[in-house]
């Protein structure tokens, strides 16, 4: 019995040797996948060079910082009786963290999927997928349905770096 099951384990694990080669594409598929998702957003944000969209502005203001349905947990700016914004100064705070969401989502996205500066692109983009979590949408749903996901591939690019396939890699940036 012990022999059939040395055998059975040889020809399952004949593989494994063959695994670390594939580190650099998991990498890579990583650092697409969530740059992906974070360059769209910014994208989204922007109608041309340097236009920023206005729909944004109402984006950050009325569903994210002061929804008409009120997230438990989530971080509410606006002034509860009136459903709405009595304090200008923090309308115009609200709409530079728009403008400054929307170009660390184009250059963090573009960074990470290029390999350049990888580890520094996954923590600020993993700083901006606990934000979300944390104060925009703070409940399980959210955690499970995307960010979990964004914060596992953001985490791995962190502690093992870029991978071979990238411009850190090129460039002799990252130091492993």
């Amino acid at each position: 019995m012990r022999k059939l099951l040395l055998k059975l384990s040889n020809i399952l694990t004949f593989w494994h040797p063959y695994a670390d080669k594939l580190q650099s594409l998991a990498l890579l598929f990583a650092r697409i996948a969530v740059g992906r998702v974070f360059l769209k957003s910014g994208l989204a944000k922007w109608d041309g060079f340097f236009k920023f969209n206005p729909g944004t502005y109402d984006l950050f203001e009325y569903e994210f910082f002061c929804p008409d349905e009120i997230r438990k947990g989530a971080l509410y700016l606006c002034d509860k009786a009136e459903g709405d914004y009595t304090n200008e100064t923090m309308r115009f705070v609200i709409d530079r963290f728009a403008n400054l969401a929307g170009v660390m989502e184009v250059l963090l996205g573009v960074a990470i999927i290029a390999g350049l500066y990888s580890r520094l692109a996954a923590l600020g983009l993993l700083a901006m997928t606990f934000f979300i979590q944390l104060f925009v949408y703070p409940d399980i749903a959210s955690w499970w349905g995307s960010h979990a996901w964004w914060a596992a591939a953001l985490l791995i690019v962190l502690a093992m770096g870029p991978g071979k396939i990238s411009l850190d890699k090129l460039f002799k940036l990252d130091a492993k």
